[in-house]
């Protein structure tokens, strides 16, 4: 059995990239994983084939964050599918993974830009995780995938450095909160890892080498490599890990 047998958990923007490697890995440890997507139904299925051909349990959700009614749409569709595999109603971890980003230098920042970019990034998030704490259980987890952009300087990318900043300082002051509850929170901060979103950065091999050179240890990070972070922070293990910000950045910029 998995350390999270018996539990369910929710991974935002699981279709691709982090989102599917942290929702697999939760569904290997065995917990029923709801997988988000806000469009890309194709990816979402890829997501929960890889997770049900390996023996585990997930399901989808189709809600679009930043939308007036996306948070409501969204819990509606967790419930729905919690109750069709015939579990009690009910939350044990939830992973804010959705994101989204935008190169813009602060000459470049427009109000368009910025109200999108927090939106999702921070807006959405907020109201997801009040809605949440409704169902979660005493003793959950919520880990919120944030950036290694928040400790080393981007100007390339202000205001998603901005918005990341914002989910670090939502993290510590939650986290105080709902501590009476045994419930932890905690964010990992990814520096460049393999996903789609920095597809266009590495077009090339020179440009690839170069994010790679970042890393102490001269690669870019996996999935996979965030992913162990986020399960060890859904485990009983890290009972008494909260209001921390964890890097996960293969010591980039060091």
């Amino acid at each position: 059995m998995g350390s999270l047998a018996g539990k369910i958990a929710l991974v935002t923007g699981a279709s691709r990239g982090i989102g599917r490697g942290v929702a697999q890995k939760l569904a290997q440890e065995g917990a029923l994983v709801a997988v988000h997507f806000r469009e890309n139904e194709s990816a979402a299925g890829e997501t929960l084939g890889a997770i049900r051909d390996s023996g585990g349990r997930a399901f989808g959700i189709r809600a679009e964050l930043g939308a007036p009614d996306g948070v409501e749409t969204l819990y509606d569709r967790f419930d729905a599918g919690v109750a069709r595999h015939g579990m009690d109603p009910g939350l044990d971890v939830l992973v804010n993974n959705a994101g989204v980003s935008g190169s813009a230098r602060i000459d470049e920042v427009t109000p368009e830009l910025f109200d999108r970019i927090f939106g999702v990034n921070t807006k959405s998030l907020v109201f997801l995780t009040q809605q949440a704490l409704k169902r979660m259980r005493d003793g959950g987890r919520i880990i919120n995938i944030s950036s290694a952009a928040t400790r080393i300087a981007y100007p390339e990318s202000l205001v998603y450095s901005m918005s990341k900043g914002a989910v670090d300082t939502f993290t510590l002051a939650l986290a105080k909160e709902v501590g009476a509850r045994a419930i932890t929170v905690n964010s990992v901060r990814p520096g460049f890892v393999e996903t789609d979103m920095n597809a266009g950065k590495r077009r090339t091999g020179e440009a690839a080498a170069d994010l790679a050179s970042w890393s102490v240890f001269n690669r870019l990070g996996q999935p996979s490599d965030v992913a162990d972070i986020v399960a060890f922070l859904a485990s009983e293990s890290s009972r008494w890990v909260t209001g921390q910000c964890i890097d996960a950045s293969g010591g980039s910029r060091l």
